[in-house]
Formats: C-alpha cells, sequence, structure tokens
C-alpha cells in the first residue's frame, strides 16, 4: 500500500491536466472525409437531374400520342370571343410544345453541365481548387432552377401577347370584369406554378445544397487556417 506521505494530490492533478487527449481525426482526415462527402452531394443532383431529364422526356414522348395531353384554351378564347378560334388554338399549342421542347433541352444541357463538373471535382486536388469547382456548380445548380422558372415566365408571357394580338387584330372589345377575371386567373395561375416548382426544386435540391454548403463552410474554415 503506498505511503499517504508520497501521496501528493496536486501532482496527480496536474499530470491528468497535461495529458493530451488526441481527436478522433486530424485536420486531414476531416479534410478528405468532407471532401468526399462533397462528392458524392453533388453525385446526387446529377442523378436527380437525370432523373428528372427521363421522366420529363417520357412524359413529353407520350404526349404526342396521347390526346389526354392536349391543351385546351377553348373557354379562355370563348370567353374573349375570338374569332378563327382552330387557328389561335393551333397557335397557343405551338408555343406550349416549343416551350416543352426547350424545357427537355434546357434539362438535357444542364445534365451534360452537372456531369462535367462532377468529373472536374477531384477529391485529391487542393483543397483551394476544390472549393472553387464546388461554389461553381452550387451557382450551375441555381441557374437550372432559375433557367426553369424563367422559362414558365416565358411561356405565360408569350400566350398573352398572343392573345393581346389577336383581340386588336379581329377589333375585339373586350369589357374590363372578363379583362380583369382573365388577368387574376392567369397571374394566379402563374404564382401558384413558380411555388410549385420553387417548392419541387427546394425538396429535390434545396436539401442536398444545404448540406454542400454546410461542407463548403467547413472547408472554407480549414484552408483560412491553412493560410495563417
Amino acid at each position: 500500500m503506498p505511503n499517504s506521505e508520497d501521496f501528493d494530490i496536486d501532482s496527480l492533478k496536474k499530470s491528468w491536466q497535461e495529458q493530451v487527449i488526441s481527436d478522433g481525426y486530424n485536420q486531414d482526415e476531416i479534410e478528405v472525409m468532407l471532401n468526399k462527402k462533397s462528392r458524392n452531394y453533388v453525385k446526387y443532383i446529377l442523378w436527380i437531374s437525370i432523373a428528372e431529364f427521363i421522366v420529363f422526356g417520357l412524359i413529353n414522348f407520350i404526349s404526342i400520342f396521347s390526346s389526354d395531353f392536349h391543351t385546351d384554351f377553348t373557354n379562355i378564347l370563348n370567353k374573349l370571343q375570338i374569332r378563327n378560334q382552330p387557328d389561335v388554338q393551333f397557335s397557343l399549342d405551338k408555343i406550349y410544345n416549343s416551350m416543352r421542347i426547350l424545357s427537355l433541352f434546357i434539362t438535357g444541357i444542364f445534365v451534360v453541365v452537372f456531369y462535367l463538373n462532377y468529373k472536374k471535382i477531384n477529391v485529391e486536388s487542393n483543397l483551394r481548387k476544390f472549393i472553387i469547382h464546388i461554389i461553381k456548380f452550387k451557382k450551375t445548380v441555381n441557374l437550372f432552377i432559375f433557367s426553369n422558372v424563367l422559362l414558365l415566365v416565358l411561356f405565360i408571357g408569350s400566350s398573352i401577347s398572343l392573345l393581346t394580338i389577336t383581340i386588336r387584330r379581329q377589333n375585339i372589345h373586350v369589357d374590363n370584369p372578363t379583362f380583369l377575371s382573365l388577368l387574376i386567373a392567369v397571374s394566379l395561375s402563374l404564382l401558384i406554378s413558380i411555388v410549385l416548382i420553387l417548392l419541387y426544386y427546394k425538396l429535390a435540391y434545396g436539401i442536398i445544397l444545404k448540406r454542400l454548403s454546410k461542407n463548403l463552410n467547413q472547408l472554407e474554415k480549414i484552408d483560412s487556417k491553412k493560410e495563417n
């Protein structure tokens, strides 16, 4: 049994406090893990965009051979008292189909861009270069979301412009309540559509982008520590 005179509680506490407790991971290991996680998040976004392209492509392909997908503007044309409705309907259909093809084309372009960005993001590259690639990728995703909202606005705007030009050419007098109701209906449809698009992209891309941003912030902190 140790002699009580030799037992120094203060020395024992000091020795215990001076012990170095090693972290579970060092900074380099944390950096590697964050890099791999970030690259996986980019891969998930790539997969989602590919799935989106396939689904939209199938819908557009089926719509060509199905009358159920045919857009009907008859009620709007009747309210506006527009003549030669088949011709106007045909023009509106052309705008609608053009926008669908353009939407598919834009999605296809971004799928390719996402893939090229994914290939550029190299886990083994230096931290500064990796951060730059991640920031560029985030900007590309935001541009993709913005382009889809803009495409919807262009479709609504083109349709309204066509109807306005047709009304003027046919010298049709539209009373204020009818025009106002049409304006409110279009505005509400546009607003609801934009909200649904943003909600979809928030669910599909937002969660992943949020995690990617968190990783990016941690990587930037590591990079700033290396510079100091």
